[in-house]
């Protein structure tokens, strides 16, 4: 029982810092289920090597990896069922072994526990047990055993990165488990001769217990000479080891006290999220698409909603009037776009979102957003002051609706049935397999109503929070600035500019569906100064959103496009229910939707009856209320540590054990750097078509030179490179090929071959593998731990 009672403190020890590893992991997950399956994983890893600790040393690594499969497989499940997913148990392992890693680091926080985030942890923790384990019972290394635990809590630290709390409770328990796992293993030495109490054989046998060797007190002794010797040792090894310890502190503690209070760096900035093409980054230009076939049917909406609303912080006053925030806010706004009331708690009219679109450079507005995988449970933006809330369920099967956008009322906040990414700032969804014909899926959203009575008095923010939504590129027509000015002059309020634009579109412009698509600086200054006999003053939704939009902006005021459709709560939502609107963003109020579509059965008036085609002496501007930008509050310091008492642990326990987590961190950061870097070069190599392919073993190779201290300039032709490429290796023979593969994907488009391809790989690899090959030791150590090739521009 005592020996038992002994061997339990290293197990334990190792269970713990496992256990912290999904601690500190589980932070960024929306519930304690990957805690739990981590800290399961732990006791089983290291439950298996300590139970099989007399058996035969080949036999434990099967038996382990047979239990790894058994509790993953049961692990997965349960994650599975947790998350309401459908579909075979094979599939779901696949999928969560295919995709484990890039969904662990793109997912969106709080990450959800489904198998494909929780599959990459478990494993991790069951291998890194598994390898302790042997390590520190059967080897009797502890420290050496120690260090596969320390390496994955290490490892959890940095996947966390910025997302969380520093971790500083559960790395004081990760010091306190491994020093109780040290002093448990540590011997006290037996005493020796000096001590008098060993046997010494003598000339008759033995000396009694107790009595000193008749030689032990004596100057010439033979074993003098021996202890003497292994003191000086010990004593020398001691001094020195702490003298590298020191040193070594010495040296890295500025660099580590400079970056104290600095953000940890975020590995998901190494991850590229899922890319959209072009009608999906841009949806506004299907609006005129749409428009000629308005009998489309390209979804079907089945929407519910409570009957009764919730205040978001606090109720609204008795005569305030609540507005729907998917209808439009301005005047007259009377119609089914803002009609957005519930019939007893059932249907509910109003607007879907497709995509936010706050980018424009001139051309195009785009959605401009950083999709994150997501569960289904979605984070929730900040309520707004005042406000109140309407939960709505809809069930949404797709019809001829087709790219990756999932249409929404916003703003949602759980979803099921399709595997989704999430853009948080703009809340838009997409799905990233694609639409297909039949997807069903339901949504539960969360609707902001704010009290819309305060939008004459409410101002409008500023500053670099709002300057995406603000921005304004080179190239405005001078008609449409004078416009704005015009408008802008007459109207000081924020709210009343808005309503200004609004008008002066609804009353000049008429809506028809055969206009062309288009929305750049010279087609809205057609679509707004363009004669009427030559198809100017005319088009869709998508100009009279996008003209809205970047007046507003030219007047100060920070806006975005929105695509969508109408519904009237449940039934078929066709294309001729299309419509893009525009929206402004209002200080305590949010993003609040206009409507500048003229009414239905209205004559709209000439345009130069109310705009001056030429500027005319105008007065001096009026004094415009200009929202004071609140102080940007300091940044918050990071906690220090306080300074420890006089009884706390000695000075030099502190630097070996700081010295030692910051070896171990720089050792993840290495093998992480060296993780990406071949994850880049098999993108490069392997991915896409074969001029794709090409150009990344193209970029292998002035990478190569880049590192080798022979750059190339950005101006040199193919050919120039690989005249430039053969002064810096004798292998550089090849590289003629390979720049004649580049000038043909540069020049033939579409020609190249996957032979060609393959070879261009092959090329690259060679020439840098030899490249590499005439550097110095430690230049070859370094060229494979350099992060630059993953940030430097392409």
């Amino acid at each position: 029982m005592v020996r038992v009672l002994r061997a339990l403190p290293v197990p334990l020890a190792l269970i713990a810092v496992l256990g912290l590893a999904g601690l500190v992991l589980g932070r960024i997950y929306a519930d304690p289920l990957l805690t739990q399956l981590v800290l399961g994983a732990a006791m089983g890893s290291v439950g298996v090597s300590a139970a099989a600790r007399r058996a035969p040393s080949w036999l434990v690594a099967p038996v382990s990896i047979g239990a790894l499969a058994g509790y993953t497989t049961l692990a997965l499940l349960l994650a599975a069922r947790r998350a309401a997913l459908t579909g075979d148990l094979a599939d779901v392992l696949a999928e969560a072994a295919r995709n484990g890693i890039p969904r662990l680091l793109t997912a969106l926080i709080p990450v959800e526990p489904v198998p494909d985030t929780v599959l990459v942890p478990l494993v991790a923790t069951w291998l890194a047990g598994l390898a302790g384990a042997e390590v520190a019972l059967r080897a009797g290394r502890t420290l050496l055993g120690f260090l596969p635990p320390v390496l994955l809590y290490a490892g959890a630290v940095y996947v966390v990165g910025p997302n969380a709390d520093p971790a500083i409770w559960p790395s004081v328990a990760v010091a306190a488990a491994l020093a109780v796992g040290l002093a448990a293993t540590a011997r006290t030495a037996p005493a020796g001769p000096a001590g008098g109490l060993s046997a010494v054989a003598t000339g008759d046998g033995t000396a009694p217990v107790g009595q000193p060797p008749p030689d032990a007190g004596e100057p010439g002794s033979r074993r003098d000479p021996v202890r003497a010797a292994l003191r000086l040792r010990s004593v020398a090894g001691t001094a020195a080891g702490l003298a590298v310890v020191i040193g070594l502190s010495a040296a890295i503690a500025p660099t580590v006290a400079a970056r104290v209070d600095q953000a940890p760096v975020d590995p998901r900035r190494y991850v590229r999220p899922p890319e959209l093409d072009s009608l999906d980054e841009n949806p506004l230009i299907r609006i005129s698409g749409w428009a000629l076939n308005p009998d489309q049917v390209l979804l079907t909406v089945e929407t519910s909603a409570p009957a009764t609303r919730e205040p978001a912080t606090e109720a609204p006053a008795p005569d305030q009037t609540e507005a729907d925030q998917t209808g439009a806010a301005g005047p007259g706004n009377a119609g089914p776009e803002a009609d957005g009331a519930e019939a007893d708690g059932a249907a509910v009219g109003g607007r879907i979102r497709l995509a936010v679109l706050p980018d424009y450079d001139g051309v195009t507005w785009r959605v401009g957003a950083t999709y994150r995988n997501a569960g289904r449970i979605l984070p929730e933006p900040e309520p707004l002051p005042g406000a109140t809330t309407r939960t709505v369920r809809q069930d949404i099967t797709i019809a001829d609706l087709t790219g990756r956008l999932l249409p929404a009322i916003p703003t949602p906040s759980e979803i099921t049935g399709s595997r989704v990414a999430y853009d948080l700032d703009s809340g838009t969804i997409i799905r990233p397999e694609g639409l297909a014909p039949g997807l069903r899926y339901s949504v539960t959203s969360r609707q902001e109503l704010p009290d819309l009575n305060l939008l004459s008095a409410a101002n409008v923010p500023a500053g670099d929070q709002v300057a995406r939504v603000l921005r304004i590129e080179e190239g405005v027509p001078d008609p449409m600035r004078r416009l704005a000015d015009q408008l802008a002059a007459e109207n000081g309020a924020p709210y009343a500019r808005a309503a200004a634009i609004e008008q002066f579109l609804a009353e000049h412009y008429r809506v028809v569906a055969d206009a062309p698509s288009g929305h750049a600086y010279p087609n809205l200054g057609f679509f707004l100064f363009g004669p009427r006999n030559g198809g100017g003053q005319r088009g869709t939704s998508e100009q009279f959103a996008a003209a809205f939009a970047v007046l507003g902006r030219l007047t100060g005021l920070p806006t975005r496009v929105v695509v969508g459709f109408r519904t009237e709560g449940s039934g078929p939502v066709r294309a001729a229910d299309a419509l893009a609107w525009p929206e402004v963003l209002f200080e305590g109020l949010g993003w609040v939707p206009f409507d500048p579509l003229p009414r239905p059965d209205t004559v709209p008036r000439p345009v130069e009856e109310d705009f001056r085609p030429q500027p005319e002496d105008p007065p001096p501007p009026p004094e415009e209320s200009t929202p004071s930008a609140s102080p940007t509050p300091a940044a918050t310091a990071a906690p220090v540590a306080a300074p420890p008492g006089r009884n706390a642990v000695s000075t030099p326990v502190l630097i070996g054990g700081g010295s030692g987590g910051l070896l171990l961190l720089l050792a993840g950061l290495a093998l992480t750097v060296l993780w990406l870097r071949r994850g880049l070069r098999h993108r490069r190599l392997s991915g896409g078509p074969p001029d794709q392919r090409i150009a990344g073993a193209w970029r292998e190779v002035t990478d190569a030179l880049r590192l080798a201290g022979h750059p190339v300039p950005g101006h040199l032709a193919a050919t120039e490179v690989a005249d430039h490429a053969r002064a810096a290796a004798a292998t550089a023979h090849a590289i003629d090929d390979l720049a004649g593969l580049v000038n043909l994907a540069a020049f033939a488009p579409g020609q190249a071959s996957p032979e060609q391809a393959n070879r261009a790989g092959a090329l690259a690899v060679a020439y840098a593998d030899g490249l590499r090959a005439g550097r110095p030791w430690w230049r070859r150590l370094l060229w494979s731990l350099h992060p630059g090739p993953l940030r430097w521009r392409r």
